[in-house]
């Protein structure tokens, strides 16, 4: 769509009554560090998209999120180490193509921010493009994925990965399921820490001897299934354990979600809802999937129930 973009911009420049910043964009988007930048963006964008669709969905996978971390951090790396010159290449091939100037890179231009005066803090072309936008961009994504999934959220989430009951609990390793005992140290007494190991033995030798688990995709079919055939009772210390891994969210974007709610539910006219019909409608709203579901009529005839203070009428 380049050739569009820039057929639209130039008839709003030639046809604005009032001032426009068409004719400007115009030269930027013809300029080399525009495209440099765009074919940049492009290439990073490919490699964390499938991660950011992951991490905004409800039904949050977390064996799922860390492995595509562990990817994006890989690729990244690798678009770091050997990605400059197939990017250069690819920007100049598109300059050439659109009649749009390729800059000598060996020229000294100054830095950011910085005086002209002397030439003391001017670099080249290729250092302010490789260095300065290439190299920081890229380590600008990674610092932030570090800082989200640090040492410890990484250690924690690899832990709950453990349970992934696919292939039979392929990745099941019980010294990492066990020391999240001690992450989790509230939730469980010095006596449970040390029957966990044990516990955690007989139910990894139980789950694969059962064919029934092995219908099983996530943790939270595990936990549907445990309770189901009543093996929450039999493995207490682990159902704990899975409770708490999917409690744990790999991710803001329901957080996010639930802010969005408050703002559509409590508008200026409704400032005076209480706190808990507050909660109640934005339960409805976030979850409006599973309430779609519901009988209307079975809710009623539950309401229509004799000894109630005040029944609802019955339909005649």
């Amino acid at each position: 769509m380049w050739d569009a973009v820039i057929q639209v911009l130039a008839i709003v420049h030639e046809d604005e009554r009032n001032p426009s910043r068409a004719g400007g964009l115009v030269q930027i988007m013809e300029s080399f560090s525009f495209v440099f930048i765009m074919k940049l963006m492009l290439q990073i964008l490919r490699i964390t998209n499938q991660l950011s669709l992951l991490l905004q969905r409800k039904d949050q996978n977390i064996v799922q999120a860390m492995s595509l971390v562990t990817d994006v951090r890989s690729s990244l790396d690798n678009l770091r180490s050997h990605g400059w010159e197939p990017l250069f290449e690819d920007v100049k091939i598109f300059c050439n193509v659109n009649d749009i100037p390729v800059p000598n890179m060996d020229e000294a231009v100054p830095r950011f921010g910085r005086s002209r005066k002397g030439g003391r803090n001017n670099v080249t072309q290729e250092h302010f493009f490789r260095v300065d936008t290439f190299y920081a961009a890229i380590d600008a994504i990674t610092t932030e994925l570090d800082h989200r999934f640090n040492d410890m959220a990484s250690e924690l989430l690899c832990g709950f990965a453990c349970l992934d009951p696919r292939d039979s609990f392929s990745k099941f390793d019980l010294d990492k399921v066990a020391k999240l005992t001690d992450i989790y140290d509230a939730d469980f007494s010095n006596d449970d820490r040390k029957r966990m190991k044990t516990e955690l033995q007989l139910f990894i030798n139980h789950m694969r001897r059962h064919d029934d688990f092995r219908v099983c995709y996530d943790l939270a079919s595990l936990a549907k299934k445990m309770f189901e055939l009543e093996r929450n009772i039999m493995f207490p210390l682990v159902y704990r354990l899975i409770e708490l891994g999917l409690l744990l969210p790999v991710a803001t974007a329901s957080v996010e979600r639930a802010f969005s709610a408050m703002k559509i539910i409590k508008t200026d006219l409704r400032s005076k809802m209480s706190n808990g019909w507050l909660d109640d409608l934005m339960v409805c709203y976030i979850e409006r999937e599973i309430f779609k579901g519901l009988d209307l009529a079975e809710i009623k005839k539950e309401f229509q129930h004799e000894g109630r203070r005040m029944p609802l009428p019955r339909s005649t």
